[in-house]
């Protein structure tokens, strides 16, 4: 349950960034991170009312909300970082580079005491090494360096929210998902009264705005209940494939052409996430 939960979030994570990639051509990679976490908000205050989950808020750091906040910080850094990377048009860069975000939680987890086997060692290796080579790494043109600090930006934020998103879902993956929303939305809002503007969006828009912030909102949600039902290790490293989606739907709907090292990148992710379930 848990793998597949981690896998069908990096479907729905590599679906939002798609999206996201693709507007944030046209609109600040701010703007588009601000709009779409109001509505996964949104989604997740529907969420708990109609499931009845909530659970009143304390600042000890067993519980969810401080977790949260912490992820609802980093997490929005990470995504105006990934998007504002996918915006100069060198994913080949930003999006390999963001992957090395599963290395933060795996870190913490191993730390924490988990203790994968060793075939799931070596799959999670080559399941990472298959994330970022399908991710169509470009550094043969060389190695710009504001794509370089974007993808970094990214991991880095990635990273950290991941973690502490692993923690708060020991007591509830909705409230955690949905209290990072409110911290996220309330930076946004912020910088909105500051700049006197919300993006400049069409209502045309805003269909793919809502589709973004329903579908990033369920991919945190299924990896964070991913993470109650085994190994965190193992689920964070799953949770990591998205860029294969991203980078097939691009593929698909905007033919750009798959280089073979992205081809090998997706055998690999295969065969690491085939040992992992075998270990």
């Amino acid at each position: 349950m848990a793998a597949i939960l981690a896998l069908f979030s990096s479907v729905l994570w590599g679906t939002a960034d798609y999206l996201a990639g693709n507007l944030t051509k046209r609109f600040k990679a701010i703007a588009v991170t601000g709009v779409s976490q109001a509505f996964g908000l949104v989604t997740g205050i529907v969420l708990v009312i109609v499931t009845g989950s909530f659970i009143a808020p304390n600042l000890s750091w067993n519980g969810y909300f401080l977790p949260a906040a912490g992820a609802g910080i980093a997490g929005f850094f990470g995504l105006v970082s990934f998007y504002s990377g996918l915006a100069t048009g060198r994913m080949g860069v930003v999006s390999p580079i963001s992957t090395l975000s599963a290395v933060i939680p795996l870190s913490v987890a191993i730390i924490s005491g988990e203790r994968p086997t060793s075939i799931q060692v070596l799959g999670m290796g080559i399941a990472l090494l298959g994330a970022f080579c399908a991710s169509g790494p470009d550094i043969v043109k060389g190695l710009p360096i504001k794509p370089l600090l974007y993808g970094l930006g990214a991991a880095l934020g990635f990273g950290i929210a991941l973690a502490f998103m692993a923690q708060g879902s020991k007591t509830s993956s909705l409230m955690t998902m949905t209290s990072m929303r409110v911290v996220s939305v309330s930076m946004c809002i912020f910088l909105a009264l500051r700049f006197r503007t919300v993006g400049g969006f069409r209502v045309s828009d805003l269909k793919i705005l809502v589709i973004i912030g329903i579908t990033d909102f369920a991919a945190n949600l299924m990896l964070g209940v991913a993470t109650t039902k085994g190994l965190v290790s193992v689920a964070m490293v799953f949770g990591a494939l998205f860029p294969i989606v991203t980078s097939l739907l691009a593929f698909k709907f905007l033919n750009e052409r798959l280089h073979k090292v992205q081809y090998l990148g997706i055998l690999f992710a295969v065969a690491g996430v085939s040992l992992i379930s075998i270990g």
